[in-house]
């Protein structure tokens, strides 16, 4: 039975009860006003309903960050649609989510919750004193994390498993660079979008157009662009006024590049026409990003050894302790790596690692690692991988400016269009979803 059929049908049990009640006609009227009032439909998408308890709920969190934040609050209406839009969207891609069988175990939701508690030096039990005694239920908090790493794992499904970043593409943004020092700036932008339709026709673009236009008339006469953002954009950061963060050039859909690398702090672009609609970008600041790293690199050897149902933890550690007893006492790492070492991609090396830079392993490693004197050998450290001893070759400073540099940008053009393609995928999900509003706000 979908869920529109049970709510009507509760609709119509109810009027049922109140229709043969021994109460008077007004405290029946008054109770089924109660009760419409909390379980109203505000809109349908596809088979599934959001009521006005779904949107008070999410108007309450929202409420809750933007004052958090020091946000000024948009008009109420305002707020309402903006919020209801986030709805329908969330709404759609857990529907999708579940037809494409994104499960996430129960795990996975109390180790996010867990860390989330310990990034605030919160036990999870003062952590839930927290929500309560912000009239926030734990298990709705935790449906809401749930609902986030479900359409976080579909998205990399969908999308962002599939997006290539190809050498090509970072040597053309090095030259772009090059040529013109700008490029390499970062901005803190803001960003208004006024959306046109899926397929839309000419009369709908140019009527889109001219409320584009009186948007930023406004801003050129003194409109808060935040609040703007707020009441008007279709963007998925209106309620943040917009906010987008910092961003270098290669983050920036090509049709903004030419225009924000222009202006100053302070200044916005005019109307900006893309695929899916008019936009207009503030830059809020802009800085330098020319920085040059020198890195201190460490040569370094290991062996591994797993624990497994044969050979223990205990089993393990005592075994790397015989055979650094050996490596201390004389003979070559090399050869008792490669006769020793699960890490077979070493190995095979005689467990040379190269060259390292700092964070490349994983912390237990490094931080061992980083104490080690040139020619000293570690005890047995245990890591999530298993167990190791290491050996520290050498160590020099290194100028790894052009390898950062080439990292960042590849990791730039990659949220770029992984951005583009969320956004475009949103769109035509929302274009072919029948969604039917029961409410104005």
């Amino acid at each position: 039975m979908s869920p529109v059929v049970r709510t009507l049908i509760t609709f119509s049990t109810l009027s049922l009860i109140i229709m043969f009640s021994p109460f008077g006609n007004a405290e029946a009227a008054a109770r089924k006003a109660q009760v419409e009032e909390l379980d109203q439909i505000i809109a349908i998408v596809n088979s599934d309903v959001i009521t006005s308890t779904d949107l008070k709920k999410r108007i309450k969190r929202v409420l809750a960050q933007l004052k958090a934040r020091n946000s000024r609050m948009p008009p109420k209406n305002v707020l309402y649609r903006q919020i209801l839009e986030q709805l329908i969207t969330e709404r759609l891609q857990l529907q999708l989510a579940k037809r494409a069988s994104v499960i996430i175990g129960d795990e996975a939701i109390n180790n996010i919750i867990q860390k989330i508690a310990s990034e605030n030096n919160l036990t999870l039990a003062e952590f839930k004193d927290i929500l309560a005694r912000d009239g926030i239920k734990y298990s709705e908090y935790r449906q809401n994390i749930k609902n986030e790493i479900t359409i976080s794992q579909l998205k990399k499904r969908r999308i962002e498993n599939s997006i290539v970043v190809t050498e090509q593409e970072i040597d053309t943004e090095l030259r772009n660079q090059k040529n013109n020092k700008a490029l390499a700036d970062e901005f803190h932008l803001a960003h208004i979008l006024i959306a046109t339709p899926e397929a839309a026709t000419p009369a709908e673009i140019q009527k889109t157009r001219q409320k584009a236009q009186q948007v930023i008339a406004q801003l050129n006469i003194g409109a808060d662009f935040a609040e703007t953002a707020a009441a008007y954009s279709n963007g998925p950061n209106a309620l943040n006024g917009g906010d987008l963060g910092w961003r270098q050039a290669a983050q920036l859909p090509s049709i903004f590049t030419d225009k924000v690398i222009k202006l100053e702090k302070g200044q916005i672009t005019g109307l900006i026409r893309g695929p899916n609609g008019f936009h207009i970008v503030k830059v809020i600041d802009r800085r330098s990003s020319e920085k040059r790293r020198v890195v201190e690199q460490t040569h370094a050897k290991h062996i591994l050894m797993v624990p497994n149902q044969v050979k223990n933890n205990a089993v393990v550690k005592a075994k790397l302790e015989r055979l650094r007893e050996r490596i201390v006492n004389g003979e070559d790492f090399a050869p008792i790596a490669k006769a020793n070492s699960e890490d077979k991609g070493s190995a095979i090396d005689g467990g040379d690692l190269g060259w390292i830079n700092p964070g490349t392993m994983v912390s237990e490693f490094e931080e061992e690692m980083n104490k080690l004197a040139p020619g000293e050998t570690s005890q047995p450290i245990k890591s999530r991988f298993g167990w190791h001893i290491i050996q520290v070759i050498a160590r020099r400073k290194q100028d790894v400016t052009k390898i950062v540099l080439r990292n960042k940008i590849r990791q730039q053009i990659s949220q770029r269009k992984k951005e583009e393609a969320v956004s475009n995928w949103l769109r035509r999900l929302r274009s072919e979803a029948y969604v039917e509003y029961r409410m104005n706000k």
